[in-house]
């Protein structure tokens, strides 16, 4: 599974390194060096404020993904919300192999879309990776510790 937090770069051209961790898991957990690069679920901000990142799926896990939204309805998804869905994960997503330094091209739409300028975070979220902008990763971290469920059975039964 993807842990952790490593802060890199990507360049003018939309050059990345892929973390070496991180490239390790993708070949000896999911057992295949592709993976997808897609825009993220939108990240709701004060208001109607929404922000973008990316995300590395694992190559699987997101013809997985694609199975399960071939009849989202079954999980509970309207009809409208299901294209939306599509629209937003599947549309923009790119089939991707890192080079052997493990750089990767990210898609000058999609590093606009994550305002992906100089510095750069890859959050590993278990079995996906996500990417943000060092701009929009500090206000994820700001919208997490408003949603953290502070004092929560659950986090209770988690051992947290």
């Amino acid at each position: 599974m993807f842990r952790g937090k490593f802060d890199t770069t990507i360049d003018a051209k939309g050059r990345t390194s892929i973390p070496a961790k991180f490239r390790e898991i993708l070949l000896d957990t999911f057992g295949d060096e592709r993976f997808f690069l897609t825009k993220s679920s939108p990240v709701r901000l004060d208001g109607d404020q929404v922000c973008y990142g990316l995300v590395i799926y694992p190559y699987h896990e997101f013809l997985a993904l694609e199975e399960k939204l071939k009849d989202g309805t079954a999980l509970g998804l309207t009809v409208n919300q299901l294209a939306s869905v599509r629209r937003t994960i599947l549309v923009p997503a790119v089939e991707c192999v890192a080079d052997k330094l493990g750089r990767v091209l990210v898609p000058n739409d999609l590093r606009k879309t994550a305002q992906l300028e100089r510095e750069i975070h890859f959050v590993g979220m278990q079995n996906k990776v996500d990417i943000y902008s060092q701009a929009v990763w500090a206000r994820v971290c700001e919208q997490d510790e408003q949603n953290f469920p502070v004092d929560s059975a659950a986090l209770a039964g988690l051992g947290l």
